[in-house]
């Protein structure tokens, strides 16, 4: 299936960013980490900053659906949808991070080749956020009155603090409750009653 091979040219791609970074990959190097020739890799890509365009989009839908479902989980309180949303952002930069230090590149919102799909990405996200944060009141219940646009702001810098952070992984559920407490004026593990957990499209809006 054409489908199945662009999935194994992304993946030869990332095996060369790993090792030489976006500059110093040629296709030369994407074929042979295949093991086909190069006019076998172009007949996927145009070349190799559309192979690398299309790598970063691929790992920012990824981590973006999962963002989504946990955005979208209705039966769970609104602090765990948030920390959902927080954590397939985290868990994607930190993975990028700990595989080379070439492969945090795809994470780069000024990179020419790939910084608009970064952008767009933590534009989702916000969105996200915006809309949980709506649907739960929480400008009208937050003690500083933070509307749900800054609280996803605030969310998202919490994020990129902890994404360059040694034991950022770890720190991620209690950072962020103590966040949530701020914003709620009250434990986020008690979020399911306080931020009324009523049924609502949240997802759907952002």
């Amino acid at each position: 299936m054409p489908g199945d091979r662009l999935d194994e040219v992304l993946d030869a791609a990332y095996v060369c960013l790993t090792r030489y970074g976006v500059r110093r990959t040629t296709m030369d190097d994407i074929a042979s980490a295949m093991g086909v020739s190069r006019s076998a890799v172009y007949q996927y890509v145009h070349g190799k900053d559309d192979a690398f365009r299309r790598l970063a989009g691929r790992l920012h839908e990824r981590a973006l659906l999962r963002a989504r479902r946990a955005a979208g989980a209705e039966d769970a309180p609104y602090a765990e949808r948030v920390r959902g949303v927080l954590a397939a952002k985290l868990d994607l930069a930190r993975g990028l991070a700990g595989d080379s230090p070439h492969t945090a590149e795809l994470l780069d919102e000024k990179a020419r080749l790939f910084g608009d799909i970064c952008h767009a990405f933590t534009g989702d996200l916000r969105g996200l956020l915006i809309a949980l944060f709506t649907a739960a009141d929480t400008g009208a219940r937050s003690p500083a009155g933070v509307e749900p646009a800054e609280a996803a702001d605030i969310c998202l810098a919490l994020v990129a603090g902890l994404e360059s952070a040694p034991d950022g992984g770890r720190l991620l559920a209690p950072a962020a409750d103590a966040l949530l407490t701020g914003l709620l004026g009250r434990p986020a593990d008690a979020a399911g009653e306080s931020w009324g957990c009523r049924p609502d499209h949240a997802a759907d809006a952002a």
